[in-house]
């Protein structure tokens, strides 16, 4: 593409003014992990290499004064061959793109924050009705930078960032004892003898599992309707929002991703699955827990299929519970869910 510098620079110039409207709604420790890793992206070093300590931190403040002039900054147009295009009209964006071998993505994520990214196209394949988009390098991006994201009929799989998830859940995880669902994982993929091909093997498959989570998403969506997306978007505070997320993700996960992976018998994606199970989702459910201890104890999946069966229903029921509230009470509905949870889940093995 001829222009495309000048692309890269307008996408690039948006991603940075969503992070200079959006940055500061995460909470510190999830902030700085955020900017490491963008420090890592933009100077394109290896996962395996130590970040200077230093440089990061002069990095960091230049960056925060950037953004500093950024806030009250319009999004720029696009400019595509043809003519400049809105940067939210994704669909338009990639009809133009296509054909010269790039994939652009323009959605919003968390708390309604706005979501570029701009990558080389690897590969496009059709399933269930939705196109997926499967990047290989970013060109463009922001700081959140999801691996995996529905918009409309569209599952944009990002393998540079499949693999940055990777690589901080393992970072993450090395603490953790052996036998643990992170060690159990790892062992799956071999990584002991040969950690760059293991994290490679590792990366298709959970993009995989990524893609099946978002086939789950639309689902969801088709079950709960336009009410269960409305009224996210109306939520007025964080922390009900991240449940309604949580409650969705756990459908998503009991309709497609984790019966397909118990139908494939496919180990060390379930491994993973339960190796990263926290937040909200860890709160909200932990029968899960339960259901894996069996599941790691015996090798025998009965447990986990009887979980996945009646999760599907029950957390069905549980948002259709909450619609089925007035406008004014969801918010509050939503919060008592996490009052209801049990005082303390067992940790993960």
């Amino acid at each position: 593409m001829r222009n495309l510098p000048e692309l890269v620079s307008a996408v690039q110039h948006n991603c940075d003014v969503s992070d200079a409207r959006h940055a500061g709604e995460y909470g510190l420790c999830t902030f700085l992990l955020k900017m490491r890793e963008y420090y890592r992206w933009e100077n394109e070093l290896p996962f395996s290499r130590a970040l200077p300590k230093d440089a990061v931190g002069e990095w960091l403040a230049a960056r925060e004064r950037q953004w500093g002039g950024l806030e009250t900054e319009p999004f720029r147009p696009l400019p595509i061959p043809g003519g400049a295009l809105d940067p939210l009209d994704g669909g338009a964006v990639n009809a133009a793109l296509g054909a010269q071998g790039l994939v652009y993505s323009a959605g919003y994520g968390q708390f309604r924050k706005p979501v570029f990214f701009l990558g080389k196209l690897l590969r496009a394949e059709s399933r269930e009705g939705f196109t997926i988009l499967v990047s290989s390098c970013e060109y463009a991006r922001e700081l959140a930078a999801p691996p995996a994201m529905l918009q409309g009929r569209t599952i944009f799989i990002r393998l540079e960032s499949v693999r940055r998830f990777l690589w901080e859940k393992i970072e993450d995880g090395k603490w953790r004892k052996r036998g643990s669902a992170m060690a159990r994982a790892l062992d799956g993929y071999d990584f002991a003898a040969n950690p760059e091909s293991a994290l490679a093997r590792m990366a298709e498959c959970e993009m995989e599992s990524m893609i099946l989570h978002e086939l789950g998403e639309a689902r969801a969506g088709e079950r709960l309707g336009a009410a269960w997306r409305d009224m996210t978007a109306a939520l007025s505070r964080p922390r009900s929002e991240l449940v309604a997320r949580a409650v969705r993700d756990l459908i998503a996960d009991c309709l497609s991703t984790l019966p397909v992976l118990l139908a494939r018998r496919n180990h060390p994606a379930l491994h993973f699955y339960f190796a990263t199970f926290d937040g909200l989702r860890r709160e909200l459910f932990p029968d899960a827990l339960a259901a894996y201890a069996a599941y790691a104890e015996s090798g025998t999946l009965e447990a986990l299929e009887t979980l996945v069966r009646e999760g599907a229903t029950r957390w069905l029921e549980v948002a259709q519970s909450v619609l089925a509230t007035t406008p004014a009470a969801r918010e509050g509905a939503l919060e008592m869910l996490l009052a209801a949870r049990p005082a303390r889940t067992a940790p993960i093995h």
